[in-house]
């Protein structure tokens, strides 16, 4: 039985890597190669170095870059208005921004009214899905950047400032030209009670702090929809159902760029509201990443400098792997109790099962903890349940808006 155990404590370790020793060991390496950088500056300069750094919402209008800020849409008449009315006070020269809808098979009035709401540029298009949506809005833009933003998400007015900020910030150093920004979505509960059951807002918390380790130490392995921005020059055409949350990053770090993290520019969207509606939205979220990791590029190490490689084993791969951890521990586990081995196989068999209780306790207790619970078990099954749908039927490069997220 000894290789029971191995397999047990092997897997059990990989989980609480990927789950908390990750962020840990991330944090510490922060810590160390701040005091390093510390030091040395104050060897350099002869004094304690400063916070520093120029404020660069003082940077003169005429110096900013030109923009193309893109919507892809796909039947948001309710929202696009809204939408564009939100991107047009947003604190940028008005004649560096454009503002294209890319409207994705729309069959609603979503065209009309981004047009009356002051878009310059309004594609229609044969639904494609997102990403094609988004490749011919970039063929048709003309900023330097292009940035990006889904129809229900709003930015702060300084969002976008704070966002091209950080592709000036490399501007004397090649290996840390930027070639991927985003910036921060805080998600805002949109039911109340009962229905607001979906804990996403605790895990989003944490994995934003990771992210900003990622970023300060070398590049984040994955951003999000609802704003960034790449180089005009830089963008990346990837298949139509690999979105560009997970694709972008590395290819960005295999072309020797840096896709890096802005927490200053912020954006907000609502979150689907119920749990089960989360592991839906996860769900379809997995069976387009399942593709980016088995056949996109990201298993590949060719152009990984060391220490993103172990980023994105320990972010990215282990973490689609938990359900298959877990399933494993627990067999394993299980074994071992049924072999008469006892403390601490009973006791981690018993919080195995714990958990489990707990998740199906939450749909009748409302309990913040229970909630947890049942949270985790089901956003690390759906990495499982993506690839299942994957292999069963392939994946659709178009999609449509969460419950509740309008």
């Amino acid at each position: 039985m000894l290789a029971l155990e191995i397999v047990f404590w092997l897997c059990a370790a990989l989980i609480v890597w990927t789950q908390l020793g990750y962020a840990l060991a991330l944090a510490a390496l922060a810590r160390v190669r701040s005091s390093a950088d510390d030091a040395s500056q104050r060897d350099t300069e002869g004094r304690s170095p400063g916070r520093g750094g120029a404020d660069h919402r003082s940077t003169p209008d005429g110096s900013l870059p030109r923009v193309s800020l893109i919507v892809a849409a796909h039947d948001e008449q309710d929202v696009i208005a809204a939408k564009l009315a939100n991107a047009l006070a947003l604190d940028y020269p008005r004649e560096r921004l454009q503002l294209i809808v890319a409207c994705d098979g729309c069959t609603d009035a979503t065209a009309e009214r981004a047009r009356a709401a002051g878009a310059e540029l309004v594609l229609e298009l044969p639904r494609g899905g997102k990403i094609r949506a988004q490749d011919s809005a970039v063929e048709h833009a003309e900023g330097e950047l292009v940035a990006f933003s889904d129809a229900n998400s709003y930015w702060e007015p300084d969002a976008l400032r704070e966002l091209v900020a950080a592709f000036a910030d490399d501007a004397r150093d090649d290996r840390r030209r930027v070639g991927y920004a985003c910036g921060q979505v805080r998600f805002v509960q949109s039911a109340s009670g009962a229905d607001a059951s979906n804990q996403e807002g605790v895990y989003w918390r944490y994995e934003l702090a990771v992210r900003a380790l990622e970023s300060r130490l070398s590049s984040i392995t994955a951003g999000n929809g609802a704003i960034y921005a790449t180089r005009r020059d830089a963008y990346i055409v990837v298949d139509p159902i690999m979105g560009h949350d997970l694709s972008l990053p590395f290819n960005m770090v295999k072309r020797g760029m840096r896709a890096v993290y802005v927490p200053s520019a912020r954006a907000s969207e609502k979150m689907v509201p119920s749990l089960l509606g989360e592991f839906a939205r996860k769900r379809r979220m997995m069976s387009h990443t399942w593709p980016i990791v088995l056949r996109g590029g990201m298993l590949s190490p060719r152009g990984y400098p060391p220490l993103y490689a172990l980023m994105i084993v320990s972010h990215r791969l282990l973490r689609y792997a938990t359900p298959a951890l877990h399933a494993v521990a627990f067999a394993a586990n299980l074994a071992l109790v049924l072999d008469g081995y006892g403390l601490p196989y009973n006791l981690t068999l018993y919080l195995q099962g714990l958990l489990l209780l707990g998740a199906a306790l939450a749909g009748v207790l409302p309990f913040p903890l229970l909630r947890l619970a049942r949270y985790y078990v089901l956003t690390t099954a759906s990495p499982a349940a993506g690839f299942y749908d994957w292999l069963r039927h392939g994946t659709n490069p178009w999609w449509d808006a969460a419950e509740g997220t309008r």
